[in-house]
C-alpha cells in the first residue's frame, strides 16, 4: 500500500472540513442537552461541570476552525487529520467522564474512522484507526463509574443508548457515504466529459494542421489559374459575355486566395493581442459582406436587436470561421434569404442564423457538432464538429433547434469578455 502525503493542499479538503464542523456543531448541540437534561431526566448522576467544560472546549475550537476556513482557500489532508484526532479526543474524553466502554456514547468513535477513511490518505487512516482502537480499549480499563444500584434498569438504559447511537452513528455514516459516492461519480462524468473534448480537440488540431499544408500547396495552382485568367482578360477577341465570366472568375480566385493566405497567417503565429478591436455590429457586417462576395448567389441580412453603441470585440479567426460555416450551412439549406439576429446583454452577445429550410435533422439536433458525420453531397461532414469545438474553446455555446414556424435556427452565446 503507498501511503500518501497528509500536507498536500487542496480545495476539497476544504468542503470535508467545512462539512465535519457543521456535523460537529450538530453534535455539540445534542451532547450539551444530553449532559444538561439527561441526569435530570434519566436519573443518571454524571459530574455536569467537568463534561459542560469539554463541550464548551470544543464549541471554541469549533468556532475558531469556522473562523479560520472562512478566510481559507485551499486546506491540507493534515487539517481535517487533526481535526478527527480532535473529535476522538473530545469522545473519549466525555465517554471516560460517564462510564467509560460501558457508555452507548463509545460508538461515536466510529464516524471520525469512517470519514477518515473516505477523505484522508492511507497513513492518516491509520494513525486515526489505531487512536480510536486504542482509545476504546483504554475506556474498557480507566474510567470514572456511574452509580446505579438498579441492575435492570441500567440495563435498560443501556440498551437505549446504544440503539440511540447506533442510528446516529448510521445515519452519519451513510450521509457521509452517500455524499462521497456522488461526488466520485459527479467527477467520474466531469472527467470522461474532459476527456471528450480532448479527444474533439485533438482531431480539430489534425485538421487544423492538414488545412494549413492544403493551404501551403494550394497556393501555387491558384497562382496559375490567376495568372492565365489574367491573360484571359486581355484577350480582345473574346466576347462581353465571356468577359463577365472571367472577371467574376478571376473575383472568386481572389477569394480563394485570400481565404488560404488567411489559413496560412492563422495557423503560423498570428496572435489576438495584437487584433484590433472593432464593434461587434461592424464586425458581423464585415463578416457577411465578404461572404456573401464568396457566395454571390445567396443573400442574408443583418437585423440588430439593441439600440446604442454596439460592444467591441477582438475579431477571432475561430469564430470568424464558425460564423461562416453556419452561414454556408444555412444557405445550402434553401435560397430564401438568410437572417442573421444579433442582440447583447451586460455579460453576454448572442448571434441568431435563421434560414427557412426544412430544418435540422432529429440525428443533427441530437448529436450535431459533437461527433462528425459522414461525408455527403453537401460537404465533407465535419463543419458543425469544427463550428461547436470553436466556440466552445472561446468559452460560448452552440444551440440548433426547429422553430414551431419553421427553418432552422443556429444560436451562438459568448461572453462578452471573450470579444
Amino acid at each position: 500500500m503507498q501511503f500518501a502525503n497528509c500536507t498536500a493542499e487542496n480545495t476539497e479538503h476544504l468542503l470535508n472540513l467545512r462539512r465535519l464542523i457543521a456535523w460537529r456543531w450538530a453534535v455539540l448541540a445534542i451532547l450539551a442537552q444530553l449532559v444538561m437534561l439527561g441526569p435530570g431526566m434519566l436519573e443518571i448522576p454524571v459530574p455536569q461541570p467537568p463534561l459542560l467544560g469539554i463541550v464548551v472546549i470544543a464549541c471554541l475550537f469549533n468556532a475558531f476552525a469556522q473562523w479560520r476556513i472562512l478566510r481559507a482557500k485551499t486546506a491540507t489532508a493534515g487539517e481535517l487529520f487533526s481535526h478527527l484526532m480532535f473529535d476522538v479526543g473530545v469522545l473519549g474524553a466525555v465517554v471516560f467522564l460517564s462510564g467509560g466502554a460501558a457508555n452507548p456514547l463509545v460508538s461515536l468513535l466510529l464516524p471520525p474512522v469512517a470519514i477518515a477513511a473516505l477523505t484522508l490518505p492511507a497513513r492518516c487512516v491509520a494513525v486515526v484507526s489505531c487512536v480510536a482502537i486504542a482509545a476504546y480499549s483504554l475506556l474498557m480499563f480507566y474510567y470514572l463509574p456511574l452509580p446505579m444500584a438498579d441492575a435492570t434498569r441500567a440495563t435498560r438504559l443501556h440498551l437505549g443508548g446504544m440503539w440511540l447511537i447506533f442510528v446516529i452513528s448510521a445515519v452519519t455514516i451513510a450521509w457521509v457515504i452517500v455524499r462521497t459516492t456522488r461526488i466520485i461519480r459527479q467527477r467520474d462524468a466531469e472527467l470522461a466529459t474532459a476527456r471528450e473534448q480532448a479527444l474533439r480537440d485533438e482531431r480539430v488540431m489534425a485538421m487544423g494542421t492538414m488545412a494549413a499544408g492544403a493551404a501551403h500547396e494550394l497556393g501555387t495552382p491558384l497562382g496559375t489559374m490567376a495568372l492565365i485568367a489574367g491573360e484571359l482578360a486581355n484577350d480582345s477577341s473574346l466576347s462581353d459575355p465571356v468577359r463577365e465570366d472571367i472577371a467574376l472568375l478571376r473575383q472568386q480566385i481572389g477569394i480563394c486566395k485570400e481565404i488560404i493566405t488567411g489559413l496560412s497567417r492563422r495557423a503560423g503565429a498570428e496572435r489576438l493581442e495584437n487584433a484590433s478591436h472593432q464593434p461587434l455590429d461592424r464586425w458581423l457586417e464585415q463578416l457577411r459582406q465578404n461572404w456573401h462576395a464568396a457566395r454571390p448567389q445567396s443573400s442574408a441580412r443583418l437585423i440588430v436587436a439593441n439600440d446604442g453603441d454596439s460592444p467591441e470585440i477582438v475579431a477571432d479567426p475561430r469564430l470568424e470561421q464558425a460564423m461562416l460555416n453556419l452561414l454556408n450551412n444555412a444557405a445550402n439549406a434553401t435560397p430564401i434569404p438568410l437572417e442573421i439576429h444579433l442582440a447583447w446583454l451586460s455579460d453576454t452577445f448572442r448571434i441568431d442564423i435563421r434560414d427557412h429550410g426544412p430544418g435540422f435533422s432529429a440525428e443533427v439536433l441530437a448529436q450535431g457538432g459533437h461527433n462528425s458525420f459522414p461525408a455527403h453531397a453537401g460537404g465533407s461532414g465535419i463543419g458543425l464538429m469544427l463550428t461547436r469545438s470553436a466556440i466552445e474553446q472561446l468559452g460560448g455555446t452552440l444551440t440548433l433547434s426547429n422553430p414551431d414556424d419553421g427553418g432552422a435556427l443556429a444560436r451562438i452565446e459568448l461572453p462578452r469578455k471573450q470579444a
